[in-house]
């Protein structure tokens, strides 16, 4: 068939295509142009639910395997699993690669690892020992293939053993030193980190954790210090804060990448609060959080049959 065929085809085509459009009456074609666009529906995606392996341990003398944490979150439904460093068996290569594909395989990502550490400490070379640490656990993290890391700030060490220290997080500074001092020394520990936490694509977020950051107009001049940093992130804990949660939740969770929430069946076993997971999860949603949720279950309840309730009240609460 030669070029001149084709050409007439394609213009009879359009001819015939144009003849049935004039065809149609002018109320008809007025219907089918004034009839509205069908726009696509706008909707938020779920929030997806992690559950930290410290759900399952609280520090006891034998570690709880975080294999068989992985097995339980699969079985119960959560989306991920947080992995606490502490209760890791080891920091060898193949055990964490069995990690990594014991979750793979389950379906489950691995959104986050909690370290311990503190830069609220006078000695500098103390601190530099806690920024190794970190810079260490980072590589751990891309190891696990993990992509955020929680952080301290850190505390002087001087009020865990006040009767009212989880209602007040008061603490008095060492001698010589203030908060100003410290808040600092967080800032300084912290930006040494990122370096090495931007090269490897890692998140380092800061939670609200005792201490220093129990005070959040401290924690909130920590990360707006760096958050230009690509590596900066948040971790708002709901069960972390001093006086009413919620005001200091509304403020903060504009920040926050992930959210660790707490339960406390069967009593808290450090303490116990009552918190409307309702009002939360309205409040994250309103200001657009999307992240994961990680469950920290701290209660004394057996996690067995305290984590899939956990589960099921922050799943109605962050998604309705």
């Amino acid at each position: 068939m030669n070029e001149s065929s084709l050409s007439r085809r394609a213009w009879l085509k359009n001819a015939s295509l144009l003849a049935a459009a004039t065809a149609m009456s002018p109320s008809t074609i007025l219907a089918e142009t004034s009839r509205p666009a069908i726009l696509p529906q706008k909707s938020s995606p779920p929030i997806r639910f992690a559950v930290s392996t410290y759900s399952y341990w609280h520090f006891d003398k034998i570690k709880y395997p975080i294999e068989k944490v992985i097995d339980n979150a699969s079985r119960i439904g959560f989306d991920g699993v947080e992995i606490l460093h502490r209760q890791m068996e080891s920091e060898e290569i193949p055990y964490m690669n069995k990690l990594k594909r014991l979750a793979f395989d389950a379906g489950l990502a691995l959104p986050m690892l909690s370290i311990h550490q503190s830069f609220v400490k006078p000695d500098l070379e103390a601190r530099k020992k806690d920024i190794e640490h970190t810079r260490r656990c980072i590589k751990l993290a891309v190891q696990l293939g993990i992509p955020c890391i929680r952080m301290n700030t850190g505390s002087w060490g001087t009020g865990r053993s006040a009767p009212d220290y989880y209602q007040t997080g008061k603490e008095t500074p060492l001698q010589g030193y203030t908060d100003e001092d410290a808040i600092r020394w967080c800032i300084d520990g912290l930006g040494e980190c990122l370096i090495d936490a931007e090269k490897e694509g890692v998140i380092l977020a800061i939670e609200n954790h005792w201490g220093l950051s129990s005070n959040i107009d401290y924690l909130e001049r920590i990360y707006l210090a760096l958050k230009n940093s690509p590596a900066m992130g948040l971790n708002l804990d709901t069960g972390n804060y001093v006086g009413d949660p919620y005001p200091q939740f509304d403020r903060l969770v504009q920040y926050a990448n992930i959210i660790q929430a707490k339960t406390y069946y069967g009593g808290g076993v450090y303490y116990d609060l009552e918190l409307d997971y309702p009002r939360i999860g309205k409040i994250a949603r309103e200001k657009g959080f999307k992240g994961y949720v990680s469950l920290e279950m701290e209660g004394k309840e057996n996690a067995d049959t305290a984590v899939p309730k956990s589960l099921e009240v922050l799943r109605k609460a962050f998604n309705g």
